[in-house]
């Protein structure tokens, strides 16, 4: 029997049929119960999972808790003496931090990795908003060449990304669509460009005011295929707004020109070859936004990466033939609150302002491994990023190599399994099975793009 934990957060003490465990937040307790899919399944049994994760972060770390580097130290012969030389004290070298907020000159802070050449270090970090809904979308186009990517809800469950570029210059990516609230938290985060088809008026009236508004780039602003990148590619049985490709090469170009394409770091993450010590066997991870989108990721061992699976079937990247793949994988849980304020008395659409400050709980799961803790942006400042740290305020250690962050709601979205879902026999059965109606109003058209 396949065993599978789900993670729930409840108050209190725990049922006699629920094993709990100390929860991340204060005065709460983490209750592990086995979830098996399908109608035909034999009553769970309780699988218990233990957390190394201390209490909750301070909102403002002391200097005590400064985290440490945690790098193997390169081990330095110890002198022998001759009769001519008095052996001294040679010190083995310290470590270079590799993040939260100290890197390596030549590494890449999204992704812990030296840049491929100068001109990767040069530029500026891009972030490109790319469609995943409806499915007539997929595959999608250059986001396995992203150094980072974002996947969050925009309205109805439906998900869409920001991949953000920096190592790689994909000539083809998309489709291109429109931008939301939380991209104006992630242009500060990572002090990027943002590359996006379209928005509401309201939220471009706020696109325009903002003091980023020279780092935006769209068709909407005037920007367009000569000059930007931003190119049309009719598709019969394609909607016109899936149309829209960028060649991130171009729009380097276009911010050059505009004097905005400096390459500064976004300091967040901190990596480690090694993994921490205290993670949990995890080797299937399933995220539900509402029925709408899914996403399955299961570790391949032979690769060290993990495989993406959307709708039950294999999520590929039409540019180079592969499935969509990611080294590290973080969950973070964030509040999301209806923010109709900015359109207009009576409007039937709203925009989803999703609080992506100060604190919440995360996962992270590297090499086969999950681990519990917290996400942090410590401040607003230009190049602040995202960091993931245990309640003590020690980050946790990301692989070196490209991540993937998914935002939801609440964790009860999220189950986590040691034991990998059979994709080969859902495949089959969804085969057979005629496909979905796409439901309109999940679908967002209020933008136009």
């Amino acid at each position: 029997m396949r065993q599978i934990f789900g993670f729930f957060f409840i108050l209190g003490l725990a049922a006699t049929a629920v094993l709990t465990i100390p929860s991340p937040v204060a005065g709460q307790s983490l209750a592990l119960q086995v979830t098996l899919p399908g109608t035909n399944t034999p009553q769970p049994t309780i699988f218990t999972f233990a957390t190394n994760t201390p209490s909750g972060p301070s909102a403002t770390p002391s200097p005590s808790a400064t985290p440490t580097a945690t790098f193997t130290e390169t081990s330095t012969a110890t002198p022998t003496a001759t009769a001519t030389s008095t052996p001294t004290d040679t010190p083995s070298p310290t470590p270079t931090p590799n993040g939260p907020a100290i890197y390596p000159e030549n590494v890449n802070p999204l992704t812990g990795l030296e840049y491929p050449n100068e001109a990767a270090k040069a530029r500026r970090n891009l972030i490109v908003k790319i469609s995943n809904y409806p499915p007539l979308v997929r595959p999608q186009s250059g986001v396995n060449q992203a150094d980072l990517v974002w996947e969050y809800e925009t309205e109805g469950g439906v998900t869409r990304f920001a991949a953000i570029y920096r190592n790689n210059a994909p000539t083809h990516v998309g489709s291109v669509r429109s931008a939301r609230l939380i991209d104006l938290e992630l242009i500060p985060m990572y002090n990027a460009l943002l590359a996006y088809s379209g928005t509401s008026e309201p939220i471009q009236k706020l696109v325009l005011a903002s003091e980023y508004v020279y780092q935006t780039f769209s068709p909407l602003k005037g920007d367009n295929c000569e000059d930007s990148g931003f190119c049309r590619f009719p598709q019969d049985g394609l909607a016109f707004e899936h149309t829209m490709f960028l060649d991130t090469n171009v729009l380097w170009d276009k911010a050059t020109r505009r004097n905005v394409n400096t390459g500064y770091k976004a300091r967040g993450f901190a990596f480690n070859p090694t993994p921490d010590a205290g993670g949990r066997p995890a080797n299937d991870v399933f995220i539900d936004w509402y029925g709408q989108t899914d996403a399955r990721w299961q570790y391949d061992p032979t690769s060290g990466h993990w495989l993406r699976y959307t709708d039950g079937i294999a999520h590929m990247d039409a540019a180079d033939g592969q499935q969509l793949w990611a080294d590290n994988l973080v969950i973070i849980e964030v509040p999301h609150n209806d923010n109709p304020d900015i359109f207009p008395e009576g409007a039937t659409y709203r925009s989803i302002q999703i609080e992506l400050w100060d604190q919440g709980r995360a996962f992270l799961l590297r090499d086969g491994q999950v681990y519990e803790g917290y996400w942090r942006r410590q401040n607003q400042d230009p190049g602040s990023a995202l960091q993931i740290i245990y309640g003590n305020n020690i980050p946790i250690m990301l692989k070196p190599g490209r991540s993937w962050v998914s935002v939801v709601r609440g964790f009860g979205d999220v189950i986590i399994s040691e034991q990998q879902a059979d994709m080969a026999a859902t495949a089959t059965a969804l085969s057979a099975i005629a496909s979905p109606t796409v439901d309109p109003n999940a679908l967002d058209n209020s933008d136009g793009g």
